[in-house]
């Protein structure tokens, strides 16, 4: 299995896929820049092989960036609309310099318009920052959302429809990216045995499961449907143990790059979850 966590950039590339090792991943996510300025520069090309290196060095694959915390491609304010586009062709500028199979985007928030609006915006957004790049060694992951607010994508429908219609304005490809904190917290029960098997059939019928690449591993702290995004421990959540036990090791899922997005309030929590996810994983091994 993939199993992984999002690393910092801060020391360099390389670093974060040296972190990522010691903690004993062989999967990893990272922003590509500053997840909270608008501009970045292109990554050095020494930093962009010594990063191959170690991940080589490693098997560390798949590389997931996600993109920033400032792009709204759904914004039905034009500026910021374009504003998030260009900021968004960066990001896929440097994930293909970077080497990374897959780029992670959140849809984004249409408030003050009509669902339709912000997916018709969410489309025209990924078109037009893929326009004339070649991205054929890159996927781009649509992530499903907590739903708070006017924020698109908390339902499984709605990402369909911005893949299926964006496929006929891009060559970009486009998967998915499911976070189980956001599916719990917006009405999908993944932290039951009947809740979690509906959920997978739901995904496989309005997604394709074979186009969901990657998820987020994270337990909730709101309760099924609360909406609210609050990322907590692996087994300390409303998910629960006995849910990531059974989300790891579902037939449909178990091929998937799972990444930890769990809080670090203390020195060795990003290890302590990631042993927490491996001892799931071998527990149900035993159990059978």
């Amino acid at each position: 299995m993939r199993l992984g966590l999002h690393t910092s950039i801060a020391k360099s590339l390389e670093n974060a896929a040296i972190k990522a090792a010691e903690v004993g991943a062989n999967t990893f996510q990272i922003f590509s820049a500053s997840p909270r300025m608008w501009r970045a520069s292109p990554p050095a090309p020494s930093a962009v092989k010594l990063l191959e290196r170690a991940r080589d060095r490693h098997d560390l694959f798949p590389l997931v960036i996600h993109d920033n915390y400032l792009i709204n491609l759904a914004s039905c304010s034009e500026p910021l609309r374009l504003q998030s586009t260009a900021a968004f062709r960066g990001e896929i500028e440097r994930a293909l310099a970077i080497g990374a199979e897959y780029l992670v985007a959140h849809p984004g928030n249409c408030k003050g318009h009509s669902v339709e609006q912000g997916i018709y915006a969410v489309i025209r957004s990924l078109a037009e920052a893929a326009q004339g790049l070649d991205t054929k060694k890159l996927t781009v992951l649509l992530e499903n959302t907590a739903g708070s607010g006017a924020a698109l994508g908390s339902r499984f429908e709605e990402l369909g429809v911005m893949r299926q219609f964006a496929a006929e304005l891009t060559d970009l490809k486009i998967g998915f990216c499911i976070d189980t904190c956001h599916c719990l917290a917006s009405g999908y029960d993944v932290s039951s045995a009947l809740g979690l098997k509906q959920t997978v059939a739901e995904m496989d019928r309005v997604l394709g499961i074979e186009n969901v690449r990657v998820i987020h591993a994270n337990d909730s702290k709101g309760a099924l449907g609360s909406h609210l995004d609050r990322h907590a421990h692996i087994g300390r959540g409303c998910i629960g143990e006995e849910g990531f036990r059974r989300i790891l090791n579902h037939p449909k899922l178990r091929t998937k790059a799972f990444i930890l997005e769990t809080p670090v309030d203390e020195e060795g929590d990003e290890l302590r979850n990631m042993e927490t996810l491996k001892t799931l994983c071998r527990k149900s091994s035993l159990r059978k």
